[in-house]
C-alpha cells in the first residue's frame, strides 16, 4: 500500500483522512555532513525511516509528508553547505503544516527528527501546537526509536553523532554511491569536543565541537551490514511508536477558560 503523501492522489489522501491516518511529518536539515557525505543525509535517512516505519506499520493508516528540509542549522555555517532557519520561521511552517493538514480532514501529527539541532525547538513546537490546534502532535528523533540496537551495532561510538559511523552505514546500506569513499580516510576531526558533562547550555558552532572535517565520530568504521541494522531497527520502533493510543489521545485544553475548575 502507498504511503508517501506526494505519490498520492486527492481523492486517495481524502479517504486516509477519513480513516483518522497518522501524518509523518520527516523534520530534517540541509547542511555540511564532512567531506564524504552529501548535505541531503539527515533529510534522506529521515524521510527513509518514515516510509519504511509506515510500512511496517500496515495495521494502521499513515501517510508520509516529503522531508521538511530546513530546519535550524546555524552551528554548521563555519563548513559551508548549510542553509537554516530561525526558531521563529521553524515554528510558523510547522504551523502552517498543521492547519493544512486539519483543512484536509487530519487530526494526528508525528513529526519525526532526523537532526540534533531540532530537538529541542520541536519539543517546544509540539507541545505549543498542540495547545493551539487541539490535536495530537508527538515528536521523536530517529536515534530514540532503537536505541539499544543501534549501541549494539556500532563499533566505535556509544550512538550515532554526525556524520559518523552510524550515518555513514547508513548511507552504505541505503545508497552507497553518495558516499565519498576517497574522503571518508581525512573526515576524523582532530581532539574533539564535548559539553556532556557540562550543566549550562550555550550555543557551539561545529567549528568548535568537530573542527577541521565537521564530523563527529569515526565513518571509518562505517559498514552496509551496520546501516542495515541500524535501518531496520529504527523503522520497527516508529511502527510501534505510531501504533502506541496512548500518544494519540486528544490533549488536555489547559488553557481554556475556567480549566482550573475541572482538575482531575
Amino acid at each position: 500500500m502507498e504511503t508517501r503523501w506526494e505519490k498520492m492522489t486527492a481523492p486517495e489522501l481524502r479517504a486516509l483522512a477519513a480513516r483518522d491516518a497518522v501524518v509523518i511529518l520527516p523534520v530534517a536539515s540541509l547542511e555540511q555532513h564532512g567531506p564524504h557525505l552529501p548535505v541531503w543525509t539527515d533529510s534522506f535517512i529521515g524521510h527513509a525511516v518514515a516510509v519504511r516505519g509506515a510500512e511496517l506499520a500496515d495495521d494502521l493508516p499513515a501517510v508520509v509528508l516529503p522531508p521538511m528540509w530546513m530546519g535550524l542549522s546555524e552551528h554548521h555555517f563555519p563548513f559551508g553547505g548549510t542553509i537554516s532557519l530561525d526558531y521563529a520561521t521553524f515554528h510558523g511552517v510547522l504551523r502552517c503544516v498543521v492547519r493544512s493538514i486539519m483543512a484536509d480532514g487530519f487530526r494526528k501529527l508525528f513529526l519525526l527528527n532526523s537532526h540534533g539541532g531540532n530537538i529541542e525547538p520541536l519539543a517546544v513546537s509540539a507541545r505549543e501546537l498542540a495547545h493551539e490546534f487541539g490535536i495530537p502532535v508527538v515528536t521523536s528523533i530517529v536515534t530514540k526509536l532503537a536505541p539499544q540496537a543501534i549501541r549494539d551495532a556500532l563499533t566505535t561510538q556509544p550512538g550515532i553523532q554526525h556524520a559518523c559511523e552510524g550515518e555513514t552505514s547508513l548511507w552504505l546500506h541505503l545508497d552507497p554511491a553518495q558516499v565519498r569513499q576517497d574522503q571518508v580516510p581525512h573526515s576524523v576531526s582532530p581532539g574533539g569536543f564535548s559539553s556532556a558533562d557540562q550543566a549550562a547550555t550555550r550555543f557551539w558552532s561545529f567549528a568548535e565541537r568537530a573542527p577541521v572535517t565537521g564530523v563527529r565520530g569515526d565513518p571509518r568504521a562505517a559498514t552496509a551490514e551496520t546501516g542495515r541494522a541500524i535501518f531496520e531497527a529504527m523503522a520497527e520502533g516508529l511502527a510501534a511508536m505510531l501504533r502506541d493510543a496512548s500518544i494519540w489521545q486528544a490533549p488536555d485544553a489547559v488553557w481554556a477558560p475556567g480549566r482550573a475548575r475541572g482538575g482531575r
